[in-house]
C-alpha cells in the first residue's frame, strides 16, 4: 500500500468518528484570533507559531472556510485550529506523532481533545489539526485564576476523559496540568497531548509487558516507573492524577513532590519517600518483581499523615489524593471511581 493511500485510510477512519460538539472561539479567545501575516500550511493559510514541544512546533489558524466539523453559530466570527507539526524520521521512543493519530481516533469522546485531521506536508513532516484551546491547566493554577467550584468542574472532566481512555486500555503516559485544556474559565476541560500514549495492538505500541520506563513528567511519575516496572497499566495515570489533585487543591498550586532542579529520578524518589514513607514489601508487595527494586538501600523515612502533607485541603479532598497516591498500584482509585467520590458530590 502507498503512504498517500495508507494516510488517506487513517484520516478515513478519522473523520467518521463521533465528534465532541465545541464552538470556537468563545468570547475569550477573540483577542487570540490569528491575523494575515502567517505562512500557508497544507491548505491552512495565515499560520502563526504558537509555541514547541521536545518534538513538535504548534501554529494556529484559521479553520478552513468549508470545515464541516465546526458548528455553524457565529459564522461571522474566525475559527481557529492549531496545527501541530512534526517530523516522525527524527522522533525518539516513545513519542510517536503517528501512533499518536492512530490512538486519538480509538479514544475520542468528550472530553478528549478531537483530532480533526492528518496530512503531510513537504514530504517530511506529519501534521496533526486541533480545535484551538486557548487555556490549559497549568497556567490557570499558577496565575490563580480559578475558583473552588471551577477547579472541581476542571478536575472532574479530567477524570471523565480518563474513565474513556482507560476503558479501551488507552494508557496516557502524561498525564499532568499542562496536558489539560480548558475552553473558558468555566471549561468544559480537556485532556490533551497524546504524543507518547500506549494502547494495545496500535502499531508503534511495545509489547504489554516491555513498556518504555523513560514516560510521563518529572515530578508526576509513578514509583513503579522509578524502579524499572515495564508491565505497568492504566494505574500510571492515576497517581499523576493524584499529584494533578492536590496540586490544584492546595492553594499554593505548588507541585506535591519535588524531582529537584534537575528532574533527576534519585531527587524524586527521596521526595515521595520522604512524604509516604520509605516503603517495604509488606506496605509494596508489587515491588519485588520490579528490575530495579533492592539495588540501591534508602534511609528509611517514617510516613506523614495526609493531614501533615496537605494541611489546607479538608478531610474529603485529602481523601481523593490519598486514594490516587499509592504504592501499590492495584490499589489506586480507578477514574470511573473517582467520579463517584464524595468531592465531586459534595457542595465545597
Amino acid at each position: 500500500m502507498l503512504q498517500d493511500d495508507y494516510d488517506r485510510l487513517c484520516n478515513d477512519k478519522i473523520t467518521t468518528l463521533p465528534r465532541p460538539s465545541l464552538d470556537f472561539p468563545t468570547p475569550e479567545d477573540e483577542d487570540y484570533v490569528p491575523t494575515p501575516g502567517g505562512k500557508p500550511i497544507g491548505n491552512y493559510q495565515n499560520a502563526l507559531y504558537h509555541r514547541e514541544g521536545l518534538f513538535s512546533v504548534i501554529y494556529k489558524a484559521p479553520a478552513l472556510g468549508g470545515e464541516s466539523y465546526f458548528p455553524a453559530e457565529s459564522p461571522s466570527k474566525t475559527k481557529v485550529v492549531a496545527l501541530k507539526i512534526t517530523t516522525p524520521s527524527v522522533m525518539e521512543p516513545p513519542h510517536d506523532s503517528q501512533r499518536e493519530a492512530k490512538i486519538l481516533a480509538m479514544a475520542a469522546s468528550e472530553r478528549v481533545i478531537p483530532l480533526i485531521e492528518t496530512f503531510r506536508e513537504n514530504g517530511s513532516h506529519f501534521v496533526l489539526v486541533f480545535p484551538f484551546v486557548r487555556y490549559d491547566f497549568s497556567d490557570l493554577l499558577r496565575d490563580k485564576k480559578l475558583s473552588k467550584s471551577q477547579i472541581k468542574s476542571c478536575l472532574k472532566d479530567l477524570f471523565v476523559g480518563l474513565a474513556d481512555i482507560h476503558s479501551k486500555g488507552i494508557i496516557h503516559r502524561d498525564v499532568k496540568p499542562s496536558n489539560i485544556l480548558l475552553k473558558s474559565l468555566d471549561g468544559p476541560a480537556y485532556l490533551s497531548d497524546f504524543g507518547i500514549a500506549w494502547a494495545p495492538e496500535v502499531p508503534g505500541s511495545e509489547s504489554a509487558d516491555a513498556k518504555i520506563t523513560d514516560v510521563g513528567t518529572t515530578c508526576y511519575r509513578p514509583p513503579e516507573l522509578l524502579f524499572g516496572n515495564q508491565k505497568y497499566g492504566c494505574s500510571l495515570d492515576l497517581w499523576a492524577a493524584g499529584c494533578t489533585v492536590a496540586e490544584a487543591l492546595d492553594p499554593s498550586h505548588e507541585t506535591l513532590f519535588d524531582s529537584g532542579e534537575l528532574g533527576s529520578d534519585l531527587a524524586l524518589i527521596q521526595s515521595v519517600f520522604k512524604k509516604l514513607g520509605t516503603p517495604n514489601l509488606d506496605v509494596w508487595p508489587e515491588a519485588a518483581s520490579f528490575r530495579d527494586w533492592g539495588k540501591v538501600q534508602f534511609y528509611e523515612y517514617p510516613t506523614q499523615d495526609w493531614s501533615v502533607l496537605l494541611p489546607n485541603l479538608s478531610g474529603v479532598e485529602r481523601d481523593v489524593v490519598a486514594s490516587l497516591v499509592k504504592y501499590e498500584s492495584g490499589s489506586r482509585m480507578s477514574a470511573s471511581e473517582v467520579l463517584k467520590h464524595a468531592y465531586f458530590s459534595s457542595a465545597e
